[in-house]
């Protein structure tokens, strides 16, 4: 069976919005990568995403400047999917969350892939081991990165029923080598931990907003002076022991919250997109971007993301 130290080459599979961040953080972790692409176009802009986005983790001083283009040159493209998993240890999809492209993309897998090779997919929405072909969920696990998956720290793994329990092990070492912070779910369930944490986050949004109790200003002022920065020392479990469990049961027993009645769509969130202000893309959302220099926004924004996931990791490391 497959180990770590097995695993010398991965292939990505899909160069669009998660997969030059994702080349990225393997390829700082020592191994040749492969992408796959269906256009050049696509394959074009990966390669200048990926070098901007190794230029600042130079500048945040993650990375040796003299190791950049060394890094750089790790990755290479592809623009089928046999000559991307060629020789391949480890496989990471992460195409557009679309079932029937998932379908067509495993199907070309099945045809091509080694019996021995990881086959992990990005899916964030489908239950993807429904989709992999029966003879490969043996080989299949799911690692959930979030975006931008070369700075966010989290992949959420889980291993198909089939597939030894040593592949998730596998999976969350090579992901801790490559600088991720990587949690390993007991099983399978929509949405994973963060994303299912934050729907009943935006549940409670919504249900603010379109009854007007506050406005999306206030909300995130809210938020970002309260339990946010204190989950970063304390987390959710590990406050509550802090607090008392004994006081969260009388906040139950008390029916101190009552959850408000599911929505099919809230009506703030409708009429935002019915109008076409999908939010920072289309320069209105929440909030008005227009006139914004939205480059340098999202340089900025990255630079404050960098700093906080330092901190965050300096109190992991050494934690409460």
């Amino acid at each position: 069976m497959k180990t770590l130290t097995d695993i010398k080459k991965i292939a990505v599979l899909g160069a669009g919005t998660m997969g030059p961040g994702i080349a990225q953080m393997f390829a700082m972790g020592g191994y040749d990568v492969t992408m796959w692409t269906r256009s050049e176009e696509t394959r074009e802009k990966a390669k200048e995403t990926l070098h901007k986005s190794l230029v600042t983790f130079s500048e945040e001083d993650l990375l040796p400047a003299n190791q950049v283009e060394t890094v750089f040159s790790r990755v290479s493209f592809a623009l089928t999917v046999e000559d991307a998993v060629k020789g391949a240890d480890f496989i990471q999809e992460t195409i557009v969350e679309n079932k029937d492209a998932k379908l067509d993309l495993f199907k070309k897998l099945d045809a091509c892939v080694g019996d021995d090779a990881i086959i992990a997919s990005n899916t964030s929405g489908l239950n993807v081991f429904e989709l992999i072909p029966e003879r490969r969920l043996k080989q299949a696990v799911i690692a959930h990165w979030y975006a931008p998956p070369q700075l966010i720290p989290l992949v959420e793994v889980v291993k198909a029923e089939q597939a030894p329990e040593a592949y998730a092990d596998i999976t969350v070492a090579l992901l801790e080598k490559c600088g991720k912070t990587a949690v390993l779910m007991k099983k399978f369930i929509r949405g994973y931990i963060a994303n299912r944490m934050q729907m009943c986050l935006n549940t409670e949004l919504f249900y603010l907003l379109d009854n007007g109790y506050c406005s999306p200003e206030d909300i995130d002022k809210a938020v970002k002076a309260s339990f946010i920065p204190r989950a970063v020392v304390l987390g959710l479990c590990k406050r509550a022991d802090f607090g008392g469990l004994d006081m969260t049961a009388n906040n139950y027993k008390n029916k101190s919250y009552v959850p408000p009645e599911p929505v099919d769509m809230p009506t703030s969130l409708a009429a935002h997109v019915e109008a076409g202000e999908l939010g920072f893309k289309s320069g209105k959302g929440f909030y008005d971007y227009a006139g914004v220099d939205k480059q340098a926004l999202m340089a900025k924004r990255d630079k404050q993301l960098f700093e906080v996931f330092k901190l965050a990791k300096k109190f992991m490391d050494d934690p409460v």
